[in-house]
Protein backbone atom coordinates (compact mmCIF):
# COMPACT_ATOMS: atom_id res chain seq x y z
CA UNK A 1 0.00 0.00 0.00
CA UNK A 2 1.56 3.40 -0.87
CA UNK A 3 2.15 5.40 1.91
CA UNK A 4 -0.20 8.34 2.49
CA UNK A 5 1.93 11.75 3.20
CA UNK A 6 0.25 14.34 5.33
CA UNK A 7 0.70 17.85 5.49
CA UNK A 8 2.38 19.12 8.80
CA UNK A 9 -0.25 20.78 11.05
CA UNK A 10 0.41 23.38 14.14
CA UNK A 11 -2.01 24.34 16.47
CA UNK A 12 -1.68 27.15 18.93
CA UNK A 13 -3.53 27.36 22.12
CA UNK A 14 -3.83 30.05 24.68
CA UNK A 15 -3.60 29.96 28.32
CA UNK A 16 -3.87 32.44 31.06
CA UNK A 17 -5.81 35.46 29.46
CA UNK A 18 -7.46 36.60 25.90
CA UNK A 19 -5.57 38.72 23.30
CA UNK A 20 -2.24 36.98 24.48
CA UNK A 21 -0.78 37.17 20.65
CA UNK A 22 -1.84 33.93 19.57
CA UNK A 23 -2.81 35.39 16.18
CA UNK A 24 -0.09 37.49 15.63
CA UNK A 25 2.49 34.11 16.80
CA UNK A 26 0.87 31.96 14.32
CA UNK A 27 1.02 34.86 11.34
CA UNK A 28 4.72 35.22 12.62
CA UNK A 29 5.41 31.64 12.63
CA UNK A 30 3.60 31.27 9.19
CA UNK A 31 6.06 33.79 7.91
CA UNK A 32 9.28 31.73 9.22
CA UNK A 33 8.29 28.86 7.42
CA UNK A 34 7.31 30.49 4.03
CA UNK A 35 10.47 32.15 4.65
CA UNK A 36 12.47 28.73 4.22
CA UNK A 37 10.80 27.86 1.07
CA UNK A 38 7.26 26.11 1.80
CA UNK A 39 3.79 26.84 1.38
CA UNK A 40 1.68 27.82 4.18
CA UNK A 41 -1.93 28.73 5.28
CA UNK A 42 -3.47 29.20 8.47
CA UNK A 43 -7.19 28.77 9.90
CA UNK A 44 -8.62 30.53 13.03
CA UNK A 45 -11.26 27.90 15.22
CA UNK A 46 -13.29 30.78 16.65
CA UNK A 47 -15.49 29.00 19.34
CA UNK A 48 -18.69 31.05 19.24
CA UNK A 49 -22.01 30.34 17.82
CA UNK A 50 -22.58 33.48 15.60
CA UNK A 51 -22.09 31.44 12.44
CA UNK A 52 -19.62 34.52 11.09
CA UNK A 53 -18.56 37.97 12.44
CA UNK A 54 -20.61 39.74 9.99
CA UNK A 55 -23.46 40.59 12.18
CA UNK A 56 -22.05 41.38 15.18
CA UNK A 57 -21.04 45.00 16.59
CA UNK A 58 -17.50 46.33 16.34
CA UNK A 59 -17.30 46.59 19.82
CA UNK A 60 -17.91 43.09 20.76
CA UNK A 61 -15.33 42.29 18.13
CA UNK A 62 -13.12 43.90 16.28
CA UNK A 63 -13.54 44.68 12.55
CA UNK A 64 -14.82 42.01 10.03
CA UNK A 65 -12.10 41.28 7.62
CA UNK A 66 -13.96 39.92 4.46
CA UNK A 67 -11.69 37.63 1.97
CA UNK A 68 -11.81 37.38 -2.11
CA UNK A 69 -14.39 34.97 -1.86
CA UNK A 70 -17.02 37.56 0.04
CA UNK A 71 -16.13 35.60 3.43
CA UNK A 72 -16.74 37.90 6.30
CA UNK A 73 -13.98 36.97 9.25
CA UNK A 74 -12.18 37.54 12.18
CA UNK A 75 -9.92 40.19 12.26
CA UNK A 76 -6.99 37.66 12.83
CA UNK A 77 -7.38 36.73 9.20
CA UNK A 78 -6.31 39.96 8.40
CA UNK A 79 -3.00 39.66 10.46
CA UNK A 80 -2.36 36.30 8.73
CA UNK A 81 -2.57 37.97 4.90
CA UNK A 82 -0.57 40.74 5.81
CA UNK A 83 2.43 38.71 7.21
CA UNK A 84 2.24 35.45 5.11
CA UNK A 85 1.23 37.29 1.85
CA UNK A 86 -1.71 34.69 0.88
CA UNK A 87 -4.74 35.28 -0.50
CA UNK A 88 -7.19 33.30 2.52
CA UNK A 89 -10.60 31.74 1.51
CA UNK A 90 -13.63 30.96 3.53
CA UNK A 91 -12.33 27.49 4.42
CA UNK A 92 -9.64 29.57 6.97
CA UNK A 93 -12.48 30.83 9.65
CA UNK A 94 -14.45 28.05 11.12
CA UNK A 95 -17.17 29.02 14.14
CA UNK A 96 -18.85 27.06 16.55
CA UNK A 97 -21.59 28.29 14.73
CA UNK A 98 -20.77 26.91 11.55
CA UNK A 99 -19.93 23.39 13.05
CA UNK A 100 -23.62 23.46 14.81
CA UNK A 101 -25.51 24.28 11.52
CA UNK A 102 -23.92 21.88 9.47
CA UNK A 103 -24.82 18.97 11.81
CA UNK A 104 -27.85 20.01 12.83
CA UNK A 105 -28.88 20.49 8.90
CA UNK A 106 -27.43 16.63 8.23
CA UNK A 107 -29.48 15.57 11.45
CA UNK A 108 -32.89 17.27 10.27
CA UNK A 109 -32.30 16.15 6.58
CA UNK A 110 -31.64 12.48 8.59
CA UNK A 111 -28.02 11.30 6.95
CA UNK A 112 -27.45 10.46 9.94
CA UNK A 113 -30.00 7.41 9.74
CA UNK A 114 -31.69 7.71 13.26
CA UNK A 115 -28.54 8.02 15.61
CA UNK A 116 -28.23 10.07 18.69
CA UNK A 117 -26.28 13.25 17.39
CA UNK A 118 -23.69 14.15 20.35
CA UNK A 119 -20.59 16.47 20.40
CA UNK A 120 -18.06 13.10 20.27
CA UNK A 121 -18.21 12.21 17.41
CA UNK A 122 -20.65 14.26 15.13
CA UNK A 123 -19.03 17.72 16.01
CA UNK A 124 -16.11 16.64 16.69
CA UNK A 125 -15.82 14.88 13.21
CA UNK A 126 -17.00 17.75 11.55
CA UNK A 127 -14.55 20.03 13.22
CA UNK A 128 -12.00 17.71 11.82
CA UNK A 129 -13.43 17.32 8.37
CA UNK A 130 -13.43 21.25 8.15
CA UNK A 131 -9.34 21.35 9.54
CA UNK A 132 -8.38 18.71 6.64
CA UNK A 133 -10.51 20.45 4.12
CA UNK A 134 -8.44 23.65 4.11
CA UNK A 135 -5.24 21.63 3.91
CA UNK A 136 -7.27 19.83 0.96
CA UNK A 137 -8.30 23.38 -0.73
CA UNK A 138 -5.08 24.74 -0.45
CA UNK A 139 -2.27 22.70 -0.84
CA UNK A 140 0.29 23.87 1.59
CA UNK A 141 3.17 21.99 3.22
CA UNK A 142 2.28 23.75 6.59
CA UNK A 143 -1.25 24.37 8.47
CA UNK A 144 -1.08 26.25 11.06
CA UNK A 145 -4.28 26.13 12.99
CA UNK A 146 -5.33 29.04 15.90
CA UNK A 147 -8.02 27.91 18.43
CA UNK A 148 -9.77 31.07 20.01
CA UNK A 149 -10.30 31.94 23.83
CA UNK A 150 -8.28 30.05 26.26
CA UNK A 151 -7.74 26.82 27.38
CA UNK A 152 -10.53 26.09 29.89
CA UNK A 153 -12.89 28.35 27.90
CA UNK A 154 -16.16 25.61 27.71
CA UNK A 155 -16.71 26.48 24.28
CA UNK A 156 -13.28 25.80 23.24
CA UNK A 157 -13.52 22.22 24.56
CA UNK A 158 -14.88 20.24 21.12
CA UNK A 159 -11.67 22.28 19.28
CA UNK A 160 -9.39 20.49 21.76
CA UNK A 161 -10.61 17.51 21.80
CA UNK A 162 -10.51 17.75 17.80
CA UNK A 163 -7.51 18.51 17.86
CA UNK A 164 -6.40 15.54 20.66
CA UNK A 165 -8.42 12.95 17.59
CA UNK A 166 -6.06 14.87 14.43
CA UNK A 167 -3.07 13.78 16.31
CA UNK A 168 -4.13 10.07 16.90
CA UNK A 169 -5.66 10.10 12.63
CA UNK A 170 -2.73 11.87 11.12
CA UNK A 171 0.02 10.35 13.08
CA UNK A 172 1.90 12.52 16.09
CA UNK A 173 4.76 13.26 14.30
CA UNK A 174 2.91 15.26 11.64
CA UNK A 175 1.38 17.80 14.59
CA UNK A 176 3.04 20.15 16.33
CA UNK A 177 1.31 22.15 19.10
CA UNK A 178 2.41 25.77 20.66
CA UNK A 179 0.73 27.31 23.34
CA UNK A 180 0.87 30.86 23.94
CA UNK A 181 0.82 32.28 27.24
CA UNK A 182 1.46 35.59 29.68
CA UNK A 183 3.92 35.98 32.01
CA UNK A 184 1.88 38.52 34.74
CA UNK A 185 4.43 41.21 36.65
CA UNK A 186 3.72 41.92 40.41
CA UNK A 187 4.67 45.36 41.16
CA UNK A 188 4.51 45.05 44.51
CA UNK A 189 8.04 42.40 44.10
CA UNK A 190 8.74 42.99 40.97
CA UNK A 191 8.14 39.56 39.90
CA UNK A 192 7.29 37.50 36.45
CA UNK A 193 5.22 34.25 37.59
CA UNK A 194 4.66 31.48 35.82
CA UNK A 195 2.52 29.73 38.05
CA UNK A 196 -0.67 30.68 35.43
CA UNK A 197 1.37 29.34 33.03
CA UNK A 198 1.44 26.25 34.30
CA UNK A 199 -2.10 25.66 35.48
CA UNK A 200 -3.14 26.62 31.67
CA UNK A 201 -0.35 23.80 30.72
CA UNK A 202 -1.98 21.74 33.20
CA UNK A 203 -5.40 22.03 31.90
CA UNK A 204 -4.03 21.64 28.67
CA UNK A 205 -2.40 18.51 29.40
CA UNK A 206 -6.06 17.00 31.28
CA UNK A 207 -7.17 17.17 27.64
CA UNK A 208 -4.71 15.41 26.17
CA UNK A 209 -2.42 17.59 24.99
CA UNK A 210 0.93 18.39 26.05
CA UNK A 211 2.26 21.59 23.63
CA UNK A 212 5.67 20.78 21.79
CA UNK A 213 6.58 24.48 22.28
CA UNK A 214 5.57 27.89 24.87
CA UNK A 215 5.66 30.91 23.14
CA UNK A 216 5.79 32.95 27.11
CA UNK A 217 4.52 36.26 26.57
CA UNK A 218 5.52 39.37 28.74
CA UNK A 219 5.95 43.12 28.81
CA UNK A 220 9.62 42.58 31.10
CA UNK A 221 12.66 40.94 30.37
CA UNK A 222 12.38 36.87 30.94
CA UNK A 223 15.06 35.25 32.96
CA UNK A 224 16.83 32.01 32.17
CA UNK A 225 15.76 30.86 35.09
CA UNK A 226 11.91 31.50 34.80
CA UNK A 227 12.20 29.73 31.47
CA UNK A 228 13.55 26.43 33.39
CA UNK A 229 11.13 26.53 35.77
CA UNK A 230 8.21 26.89 33.19
CA UNK A 231 10.25 23.77 31.17
CA UNK A 232 10.44 21.44 34.30
CA UNK A 233 6.54 22.18 35.46
CA UNK A 234 5.26 22.03 32.13
CA UNK A 235 7.25 19.13 30.89
CA UNK A 236 8.82 21.21 27.78
CA UNK A 237 12.33 21.22 26.73
CA UNK A 238 14.10 24.36 28.17
CA UNK A 239 14.99 25.44 24.44
CA UNK A 240 11.62 25.34 23.31
CA UNK A 241 10.30 27.81 25.97
CA UNK A 242 10.61 31.08 23.97
CA UNK A 243 10.67 34.15 25.84
CA UNK A 244 8.65 37.17 23.68
CA UNK A 245 8.80 40.40 25.10
CA UNK A 246 5.82 42.88 23.81
CA UNK A 247 7.36 44.63 20.56
CA UNK A 248 6.80 48.44 19.96
CA UNK A 249 5.55 47.20 16.53
CA UNK A 250 3.46 43.77 14.88
CA UNK A 251 6.49 43.67 12.36
CA UNK A 252 9.06 43.15 15.04
CA UNK A 253 7.78 39.56 16.02
CA UNK A 254 8.52 37.51 13.64
CA UNK A 255 12.43 38.44 14.22
CA UNK A 256 11.74 38.35 17.83
CA UNK A 257 10.35 34.55 16.84
CA UNK A 258 13.79 34.41 14.39
CA UNK A 259 15.96 35.19 16.77
CA UNK A 260 15.29 32.09 18.96
CA UNK A 261 15.26 30.33 15.95
CA UNK A 262 11.80 29.08 16.39
CA UNK A 263 11.76 28.26 12.25
CA UNK A 264 14.95 26.35 12.57
CA UNK A 265 13.38 24.26 15.91
CA UNK A 266 9.82 23.65 13.68
CA UNK A 267 11.61 21.95 10.86
CA UNK A 268 13.64 20.28 13.62
CA UNK A 269 10.83 18.66 14.58
CA UNK A 270 9.65 17.35 11.43
CA UNK A 271 13.15 16.52 10.20
CA UNK A 272 12.96 19.08 7.72
CA UNK A 273 15.26 20.67 5.97
CA UNK A 274 14.83 24.80 4.86
CA UNK A 275 14.53 25.32 0.97
CA UNK A 276 15.98 28.74 1.13
CA UNK A 277 17.68 31.15 3.76
CA UNK A 278 15.41 33.32 5.62
CA UNK A 279 15.81 36.81 4.13
CA UNK A 280 14.31 39.85 6.30
CA UNK A 281 15.74 42.85 4.31
CA UNK A 282 11.90 44.39 3.79
CA UNK A 283 11.17 43.59 7.15
CA UNK A 284 14.45 45.09 8.62
CA UNK A 285 13.84 48.63 6.43
CA UNK A 286 10.33 48.41 7.94
CA UNK A 287 11.41 48.18 11.23
CA UNK A 288 14.12 50.91 10.56
CA UNK A 289 11.53 53.21 9.17
CA UNK A 290 9.58 53.21 12.05
CA UNK A 291 12.26 53.95 14.75
CA UNK A 292 13.88 56.74 12.23
CA UNK A 293 11.17 58.27 10.42
CA UNK A 294 12.03 61.20 7.65
CA UNK A 295 8.83 62.18 8.61
CA UNK A 296 6.02 62.64 11.53
CA UNK A 297 2.50 62.83 10.09
CA UNK A 298 -1.28 62.84 12.23
CA UNK A 299 -4.10 61.51 10.98
CA UNK A 300 -7.42 61.80 12.10
CA UNK A 301 -9.26 59.00 11.24
CA UNK A 302 -13.34 60.34 11.95
CA UNK A 303 -14.86 56.70 13.23
CA UNK A 304 -17.60 55.91 15.54
CA UNK A 305 -16.07 53.33 17.31
CA UNK A 306 -12.50 54.35 17.97
CA UNK A 307 -13.18 53.86 21.28
CA UNK A 308 -11.80 50.24 20.24
CA UNK A 309 -9.09 50.78 17.43
CA UNK A 310 -9.31 46.72 16.39
CA UNK A 311 -12.86 48.34 15.10
CA UNK A 312 -10.25 49.56 12.16
CA UNK A 313 -7.66 47.15 11.86
CA UNK A 314 -7.12 46.62 8.64
CA UNK A 315 -6.88 50.83 8.26
CA UNK A 316 -4.80 51.47 10.97
CA UNK A 317 -2.40 49.13 9.75
CA UNK A 318 -2.50 50.26 5.77
CA UNK A 319 -1.93 53.37 7.14
CA UNK A 320 1.28 52.41 8.46
CA UNK A 321 2.14 50.49 6.13
CA UNK A 322 1.92 53.87 3.39
CA UNK A 323 3.74 55.98 6.34
CA UNK A 324 6.43 53.81 6.52
CA UNK A 325 7.33 53.24 3.43
CA UNK A 326 7.74 57.10 2.62
CA UNK A 327 9.71 56.89 6.11
CA UNK A 328 6.97 58.84 8.23
CA UNK A 329 5.75 58.37 11.68
CA UNK A 330 1.85 58.45 11.28
CA UNK A 331 0.08 58.84 14.55
CA UNK A 332 -3.49 58.24 14.64
CA UNK A 333 -5.94 60.54 15.82
CA UNK A 334 -8.99 59.04 17.03
CA UNK A 335 -12.01 61.20 16.61
CA UNK A 336 -15.39 60.53 17.70
CA UNK A 337 -18.16 61.33 14.86
CA UNK A 338 -20.58 61.53 17.30
CA UNK A 339 -18.81 63.75 19.62
CA UNK A 340 -17.64 65.95 17.13
CA UNK A 341 -21.35 66.85 16.32
CA UNK A 342 -21.26 68.14 19.67
CA UNK A 343 -18.12 69.76 18.68
CA UNK A 344 -16.18 67.47 21.01
CA UNK A 345 -12.77 66.96 19.09
CA UNK A 346 -12.33 69.86 16.66
CA UNK A 347 -8.79 70.44 17.99
CA UNK A 348 -8.12 67.04 16.20
CA UNK A 349 -9.86 67.68 13.37
CA UNK A 350 -7.73 71.21 12.72
CA UNK A 351 -4.61 69.64 14.11
CA UNK A 352 -4.61 66.75 11.71
CA UNK A 353 -2.54 66.52 8.73
CA UNK A 354 -5.00 64.26 6.53
CA UNK A 355 -8.33 63.08 7.54
CA UNK A 356 -9.74 59.53 6.67
CA UNK A 357 -13.28 58.63 6.97
CA UNK A 358 -13.63 54.60 7.31
CA UNK A 359 -16.85 52.10 6.82
CA UNK A 360 -19.52 51.76 9.11
CA UNK A 361 -23.03 51.69 9.49
CA UNK A 362 -26.21 53.16 10.91
CA UNK A 363 -26.91 57.07 11.59
CA UNK A 364 -25.07 57.56 14.44
CA UNK A 365 -22.20 59.75 14.39
CA UNK A 366 -22.95 60.95 10.34
CA UNK A 367 -23.52 64.70 10.92
CA UNK A 368 -19.91 64.71 12.66
CA UNK A 369 -18.40 62.53 9.54
CA UNK A 370 -20.27 64.85 7.08
CA UNK A 371 -18.66 67.90 9.26
CA UNK A 372 -15.11 66.73 9.12
CA UNK A 373 -15.43 65.97 5.46
CA UNK A 374 -16.89 69.82 4.68
CA UNK A 375 -13.76 71.16 7.14
CA UNK A 376 -11.52 68.71 4.70
CA UNK A 377 -13.10 69.79 1.22
CA UNK A 378 -12.75 73.53 2.33
CA UNK A 379 -9.70 73.67 3.97
CA UNK A 380 -7.66 71.10 1.07
CA UNK A 381 -6.69 68.61 3.71
CA UNK A 382 -5.97 65.46 2.07
CA UNK A 383 -8.97 63.45 2.44
CA UNK A 384 -9.18 59.76 2.04
CA UNK A 385 -13.03 58.20 2.17
CA UNK A 386 -13.46 54.33 2.71
CA UNK A 387 -16.93 52.89 1.61
CA UNK A 388 -19.46 54.41 3.82
CA UNK A 389 -16.83 57.66 3.99
CA UNK A 390 -16.86 57.68 0.36
CA UNK A 391 -20.74 57.58 0.00
CA UNK A 392 -20.30 60.41 2.97
CA UNK A 393 -18.02 62.23 0.85
CA UNK A 394 -20.76 62.33 -2.38
CA UNK A 395 -23.33 63.37 0.23
CA UNK A 396 -21.78 66.32 1.75
CA UNK A 397 -20.58 67.34 -1.94
CA UNK A 398 -24.12 67.59 -2.94
CA UNK A 399 -25.38 69.70 -0.01
CA UNK A 400 -23.03 71.87 -0.18
CA UNK A 401 -22.36 72.33 -4.51
CA UNK A 402 -24.77 71.22 -5.46
CA UNK A 403 -27.27 73.34 -2.91
CA UNK A 404 -29.39 70.43 -1.90
CA UNK A 405 -29.33 70.51 2.16
CA UNK A 406 -31.61 67.54 2.18
CA UNK A 407 -29.44 65.14 0.71
CA UNK A 408 -28.76 61.91 2.42
CA UNK A 409 -28.50 58.62 2.10
CA UNK A 410 -31.48 55.93 2.59
CA UNK A 411 -29.93 54.36 4.91
CA UNK A 412 -29.77 57.23 7.31
CA UNK A 413 -32.98 58.53 6.03
CA UNK A 414 -35.45 56.70 4.30
CA UNK A 415 -37.96 59.79 3.21
CA UNK A 416 -35.31 62.07 1.73
CA UNK A 417 -36.40 64.16 -1.16
CA UNK A 418 -32.44 63.79 -2.49
CA UNK A 419 -31.61 59.79 -2.08
CA UNK A 420 -27.79 60.73 -3.46
CA UNK A 421 -26.76 57.48 -1.85
CA UNK A 422 -29.34 54.57 -2.40
CA UNK A 423 -29.99 50.72 -1.47
CA UNK A 424 -28.82 48.59 -4.55
CA UNK A 425 -31.25 47.31 -6.22
CA UNK A 426 -30.21 43.63 -5.53
CA UNK A 427 -30.40 44.04 -1.91
CA UNK A 428 -33.95 45.52 -1.89
CA UNK A 429 -36.02 42.52 -0.95
CA UNK A 430 -33.25 40.93 1.37
CA UNK A 431 -34.13 40.15 5.15
CA UNK A 432 -31.80 38.07 6.44
CA UNK A 433 -29.02 40.38 7.29
CA UNK A 434 -26.04 37.32 7.94
CA UNK A 435 -23.44 37.54 4.67
CA UNK A 436 -26.15 38.93 2.16
CA UNK A 437 -24.48 42.04 1.47
CA UNK A 438 -22.28 42.87 -1.90
CA UNK A 439 -19.00 41.16 -0.15
CA UNK A 440 -15.83 40.12 -2.06
CA UNK A 441 -13.70 40.66 -4.64
CA UNK A 442 -15.00 42.58 -7.56
CA UNK A 443 -13.24 44.57 -10.76
CA UNK A 444 -12.92 48.27 -11.13
CA UNK A 445 -12.48 50.32 -14.50
CA UNK A 446 -10.39 53.21 -13.92
CA UNK A 447 -10.31 56.59 -15.97
CA UNK A 448 -7.39 57.41 -17.10
CA UNK A 449 -6.13 61.31 -16.55
CA UNK A 450 -7.14 60.75 -12.90
CA UNK A 451 -6.00 60.41 -9.43
CA UNK A 452 -7.07 56.89 -9.20
CA UNK A 453 -5.22 55.58 -12.50
CA UNK A 454 -2.21 57.55 -11.42
CA UNK A 455 -1.82 55.62 -8.22
CA UNK A 456 -2.76 52.07 -9.80
CA UNK A 457 -1.49 53.08 -13.18
CA UNK A 458 -3.75 50.35 -14.97
CA UNK A 459 -7.05 50.48 -16.20
CA UNK A 460 -8.63 47.16 -14.02
CA UNK A 461 -8.16 46.59 -10.36
CA UNK A 462 -9.76 43.87 -8.49
CA UNK A 463 -10.95 44.83 -4.84
CA UNK A 464 -12.73 43.60 -1.78
CA UNK A 465 -16.01 45.40 -1.04
CA UNK A 466 -18.57 44.87 1.52
CA UNK A 467 -21.32 47.42 1.18
CA UNK A 468 -25.81 47.61 0.41
CA UNK A 469 -25.80 51.22 -0.74
CA UNK A 470 -24.37 53.06 -3.83
CA UNK A 471 -24.13 56.45 -5.48
CA UNK A 472 -27.38 56.77 -6.82
CA UNK A 473 -26.82 56.91 -10.83
CA UNK A 474 -29.94 59.37 -11.60
CA UNK A 475 -27.49 62.18 -9.71
CA UNK A 476 -24.33 60.77 -11.19
CA UNK A 477 -24.43 63.39 -14.01
CA UNK A 478 -25.43 66.15 -12.38
CA UNK A 479 -22.31 65.34 -9.30
CA UNK A 480 -20.00 65.25 -12.34
CA UNK A 481 -21.10 68.68 -14.03
CA UNK A 482 -20.12 70.29 -10.91
CA UNK A 483 -17.13 68.66 -10.34
CA UNK A 484 -16.77 65.55 -8.84
CA UNK A 485 -15.17 62.98 -10.99
CA UNK A 486 -16.41 59.13 -10.80
CA UNK A 487 -12.77 57.83 -12.03
CA UNK A 488 -13.74 53.79 -11.03
CA UNK A 489 -16.58 51.64 -11.67
CA UNK A 490 -17.72 48.36 -12.43
CA UNK A 491 -16.91 47.31 -15.81
CA UNK A 492 -21.20 47.84 -16.74
CA UNK A 493 -20.57 51.33 -15.49
CA UNK A 494 -23.76 50.51 -13.18
CA UNK A 495 -21.75 51.17 -9.49
CA UNK A 496 -19.51 53.78 -8.74
CA UNK A 497 -16.27 52.53 -7.29
CA UNK A 498 -14.23 55.51 -6.73
CA UNK A 499 -14.82 58.96 -6.51
CA UNK A 500 -12.22 62.07 -6.60
CA UNK A 501 -12.90 65.95 -6.63
CA UNK A 502 -10.97 68.18 -9.25
CA UNK A 503 -9.73 70.75 -7.68
CA UNK A 504 -8.26 69.54 -4.74
CA UNK A 505 -4.79 68.22 -3.83
CA UNK A 506 -6.16 64.31 -2.91
CA UNK A 507 -9.63 63.98 -2.27
CA UNK A 508 -10.67 60.16 -2.99
CA UNK A 509 -12.81 57.93 -1.94
CA UNK A 510 -13.48 53.96 -2.24
CA UNK A 511 -16.73 52.12 -2.37
CA UNK A 512 -14.56 49.27 -1.83
CA UNK A 513 -12.12 48.63 1.04
CA UNK A 514 -8.72 49.30 0.04
CA UNK A 515 -7.42 47.89 3.07
CA UNK A 516 -7.78 44.50 3.02
CA UNK A 517 -5.17 43.96 0.27
CA UNK A 518 -2.62 46.34 1.71
CA UNK A 519 0.57 44.77 2.89
CA UNK A 520 3.38 45.85 5.28
CA UNK A 521 5.96 45.95 2.20
CA UNK A 522 3.63 46.58 -0.44
CA UNK A 523 1.15 49.19 0.73
CA UNK A 524 -2.30 49.68 -0.96
CA UNK A 525 -1.84 52.48 -3.86
CA UNK A 526 -4.90 54.55 -2.78
CA UNK A 527 -3.72 54.53 0.79
CA UNK A 528 0.32 55.04 -0.60
CA UNK A 529 -0.91 57.94 -2.56
CA UNK A 530 -2.91 59.62 0.49
CA UNK A 531 0.09 59.72 2.64
CA UNK A 532 2.11 61.39 -0.22
CA UNK A 533 -0.35 63.69 -0.11
CA UNK A 534 0.01 64.63 3.17
CA UNK A 535 3.56 64.92 3.11
CA UNK A 536 3.62 66.79 0.18
CA UNK A 537 1.44 69.63 2.61
CA UNK A 538 3.47 69.21 5.47
CA UNK A 539 6.90 70.14 3.32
Amino acid sequence: MKEVIYPKYIFFTGGVISSVGKGLTAAAIGRELKERGFSVVIQKLDPYLNVDPGTMSPYQHGEVFVLDDGAETDLDLGHYERFIDNRLTKESNMTSGQVYAEVIGKERKGEYLGGTIQVIPQITDEIKRRILLVAESSHAEFVLVEVGGTVGDIESLPFLESLRQLRRDIGQNNVFFIHATWLPHIGATGELKTKPTQHSVGELRSRGITPNMIIARSDYPIEDALREKISLFCDVDCDYVIPVITAQSLYEVPLLLEAHGVGEKILDFFKLKRRRKPDWTDWEKIIDAEKNPTHHIKIALVGKYVELHDAYMSVKEALKHASLNQKAKVEILWVHSGKLEENIGWDLIQSADGILVPGGFGHRGIEGKIKAITYARKNKIPYLGLCLGMQLMVVEFARSILNQPEANSTEFSEDTPYPIIDLMPDQKNITDKGGTMRLGLYPCFLKKDTRAYAAYSQECVEERHRHRYEVNNIYREELEKAGMIFSGQSPDGVLAEIAELKDHPFMVGSQFHPEFLSRPNRPHPLFSDFIKAVIARIT
